[in-house]
């Protein structure tokens, strides 16, 4: 089989897919022989998404799925094993930012964040294994985790502890799942050209008072390849992730920081 078809076969989720790393992740996972469901809490996005990949020669659907609800993240695994069988590969990507200070996080902000962030990964993982257990053909769990979980930054501190204790919560489902063959891994991005980062650039140029652009290129200065990041940069690593290739691979948190985090 060749690298390009790693996952024909295979029966693929991906949370958050509606738009930047997860269409991204959606469109790689296709390309390579995966059946999609691309999953997200817009509807019309995913439905978009599913769309492209169909015209492309690809399979995939849609499902809506909102992380924080458990009862919608059980359904789209239910509901992807009646359209396809199996479930082998889940990608725990969907995720919010908010830029603001440290002492003017309210306690709804910081809720917000985590219940997106760290519950419905936390769903998304206990539903997939669950599926593959029964399965017992083992399976892939991969998160979108971000480089702030190791370098934080006091502008969205409720951020950067919930990708950080994603990675823990990532390290102890390894554990858990490894007798099932079930790995489980997160991808740390860092600066990535989505419209997230667009949002985050102005959010931070405003309460510094910079230019528009001044947060993106003071970050850049950080990056030794001298170029923000684009979601394919993170798929195609995920797509490894999932593959038979990364079946020694567990409990792993990967930086594609372009060098911006080296540990």
């Amino acid at each position: 089989m060749s690298a390009a078809q790693r996952l024909a076969g295979k029966v693929g989720i991906v949370t958050g897919g509606a738009a930047g790393i997860g269409r991204a992740v959606c469109e790689r996972f296709a390309q390579e022989g995966a059946s999609v469901v691309v999953a997200d809490y817009n509807r019309a996005g995913a439905e978009t998404v599913a769309a492209a990949i169909g015209k492309a020669g690809g399979q995939a659907m849609a499902l809506p799925a909102d992380v924080t609800d458990k009862n919608q993240v059980d359904e789209l695994i239910a509901k992807t094993v009646v359209a396809y069988g199996q479930l082998d590969v889940i990608h725990n990507n969907a995720g919010i930012m908010q830029v603001k200070p440290l002492l003017d996080l309210t306690e709804e902000d910081w809720d917000r964040v985590q219940a997106v962030n760290l519950k419905g990964t936390l769903f998304g993982i206990q539903a997939a294994a669950r599926q593959m257990i029964a399965q017992g053909n083992g399976g892939r769990i991969i998160c979108t985790a971000s480089a702030a979980a190791r370098r934080p930054n006091p502008l969205f501190a409720h951020y950067s502890a919930s990708k950080g204790a994603l990675v823990n919560l990532v390290q102890s489902s390894a554990l858990a799942f490894a007798p099932h063959r079930i790995t489980v891994n997160s991808v740390c991005p860092g600066i990535v050209a989505t419209a997230m980062w667009e949002h985050i650039d102005k959010e931070i140029n405003a309460l510094e008072g910079w230019p528009e652009g001044e947060a993106m290129r003071r970050r850049l200065e950080q990056v030794p390849l001298r170029r923000p990041e684009e979601p394919s940069d993170v798929a195609g690593l995920v797509a490894f992730l999932a593959s038979d290739d990364a079946a020694y691979i567990t409990g792993q948190a990967y930086n594609v920081t372009g060098g911006m985090v080296m540990n």
